[in-house]
């Protein structure tokens, strides 16, 4: 089955997070994969499989952090009939599944310490035992491991097991942002877009405008590419000129005139908090006031204009504006007839 999303980039942090992952690929040794949410952590996992000895293999895929705690050494190990209140049968875990070929640990650093101990052995000696038995099934599999947090620092504080940590790390790829991929977002933007388009059953892909190319570059991209996509298609589908060239980008779904307020108590403990300091706001350097001065309040009246979906009433109301003030501001630019 084709994946959703594919290696895409030519920058040369990225090229050489996949170069590296490559070279591990062929050594049966575990790998960890670093990375912030969204950055393709499971692509690269993928890679390190389909690129190893083990390609026809199983690959088994386990999210630590999907699972509650009681059930999670269940899932990588398995249990026998009546280990535990639910177990009506025998169960393999993620291990057994996995025999002979890999097995992607997702989230690793939520691992409980009776987990981690318990991988631990696994790693070490090559058996694992289903909960609810003493008696030790081999297993060959090549682990790896991914997860979004510090995992030396964990060490330190005593929340992940060191000697565990070492068994693991034979080799870190540790994945860019896309922020300091400057290089690819443009790259990623047009890859996601035209395959929207083709879902759309689009005649063709007319590309993006100056407006949308200067928000996607301005954007610092705290969700990576998961994000980048997720604001491309939105996009792309909410565009109703096919034609044209995609000019129109929301970056934050939730922007609305009629968004529901937090509740008084977050806002207290927001109120509570200590707040950083301010940013230096920047000093634009202005040759002719009155123009600069149009040019922001034109500015302005479109966001609210797009925000409130065109409805010239609620944008008057978004703004502290009367009807009658809105509509004055919007013929003075030349905005309605």
């Amino acid at each position: 089955m084709e994946r959703e999303a594919q290696f895409v980039g030519e920058s040369g942090a990225f090229l050489d997070a996949v170069e590296m992952a490559s070279r591990a690929a062929a050594l049966d040794r575990p790998v960890l994969v670093i990375g912030e949410r969204g950055t393709g952590k499971e692509l690269i996992a993928e890679r390190l499989h389909r690129l190893s000895q083990r390609w026809e293999g199983p690959l088994i895929t386990l999210n630590c952090a999907a699972l509650p705690e009681t059930l999670i050494e269940a899932e990588l190990f398995g249990h026998e009939a009546g280990a535990f209140t639910g177990a009506t049968r025998a169960r393999a875990g993620a291990f057994e599944e996995a025999d002979g070929g890999t097995l992607f640990l997702d989230e690793l650093a939520t691992l409980s310490a009776a987990a981690q101990e318990r991988l631990l052995r696994a790693v070490e000696y090559g058996e694992v035992s289903r909960i609810g038995s003493n008696t030790p099934i081999r297993v060959d599999v090549r682990i790896v491991a991914a997860t979004n947090e510090n995992l030396p620092s964990l060490v330190e504080h005593n929340r992940f097991r060191a000697d565990l940590l070492d068994r693991l790390s034979f080799e870190v790829v540790t994945l860019p942002p896309l922020r300091v991929r400057e290089s690819d977002i443009l790259i990623l933007a047009d890859y996601f877009g035209r395959r929207m388009a083709v879902e759309l059953d689009w005649p063709s892909w007319p590309g993006f405008g100056d407006n949308a190319v200067t928000a996607l570059m301005a954007h610092d991209w705290p969700g990576n590419v998961r994000e980048l996509r997720n604001v491309v298609e939105r996009a792309v589908y909410r565009w109703e000129r096919a034609a044209e060239p995609v000019d129109s980008i929301q970056l934050d779904p939730f922007d609305s005139p009629w968004q529901i307020p937090p509740e008084p108590e977050a806002e207290e403990k927001t109120a509570a908090a200590p707040s950083r300091p301010a940013a230096e706001p920047r000093k634009p350097v202005v040759s002719d006031f009155k123009a600069a001065v149009e040019h922001y309040e034109k500015e302005i009246l479109e966001a609210a204009l797009e925000r409130a979906r065109y409805n010239q009433r609620q944008t008057a109301k978004a703004l502290g504006l009367s009807y009658d003030q809105l509509r004055h501001a919007l013929k003075r630019h030349e905005m309605i007839g």
